[in-house]
């Protein structure tokens, strides 16, 4: 490893920069349970130094991470073999809806592992009616949830069309904080 990497210059510029969270956005799908551990020893270390730093760590799913590796679940096997205390989980409502899991359902199961929520839908926040954000807020509220971020796809419609519909349904939603 290079010098830089041994100092965790990288989280400390981080951190300096205003950073509160340093955010894993993908992995591509282990073969077996040998290499899911390592991923999740990675992450822990990777918690670990930026603890250190002032910052924090954490994974965000895309569906893939629903799908099983030797019999396990990848996000639950994630989420059960990464230490609480230096690696967070964002989760993507979206891909794990598309992934076959219940948000709020999952919020509930591994309580206090989501501090971070990433909003999104088909196009429009909420216009496709297929995921239930009011119990994804309320559970994620009540688990502790700091901070949500919100993507737009636009796949179908104009990018600031799909951006600004969907404040407007996250600001009228009372459930949104």
């Amino acid at each position: 490893a290079s010098d830089v990497y041994k100092r965790q210059e990288w989280a400390r510029q981080a951190k300096a920069a205003g950073m509160k969270y340093i955010v894993a956005p993908w992995m591509s799908v282990p073969k077996t349970l040998k290499d899911l551990k390592t991923y999740c020893d990675y992450y822990n270390e990777i918690g670990r130094r930026c603890k250190a730093a002032g910052i924090s760590f954490g994974y965000h799913n895309h569906a893939h991470e629903f799908n099983k590796v030797e019999g396990q679940v990848i996000e639950d096997y994630m989420i059960e073999n990464t230490d609480p205390d230096k690696v967070f989980f964002e989760l993507d409502v979206y891909w794990a809806s598309k992934g076959g899991v219940n948000p709020s359902a999952y919020i509930q199961k591994y309580a206090g592992r989501f501090p971070l929520l990433h909003i999104k839908d088909e196009d429009i926040i909420g216009a496709s009616e297929t995921i239930d954000f009011e119990s994804i807020f309320k559970a994620a509220y009540k688990q502790g949830l700091e901070e949500y971020y919100v993507e737009i796809e636009a796949n179908s419609l104009p990018p600031m069309l799909c951006a600004r519909k969907s404040a407007e349904y996250l600001n009228v939603s009372k459930f949104v904080k």
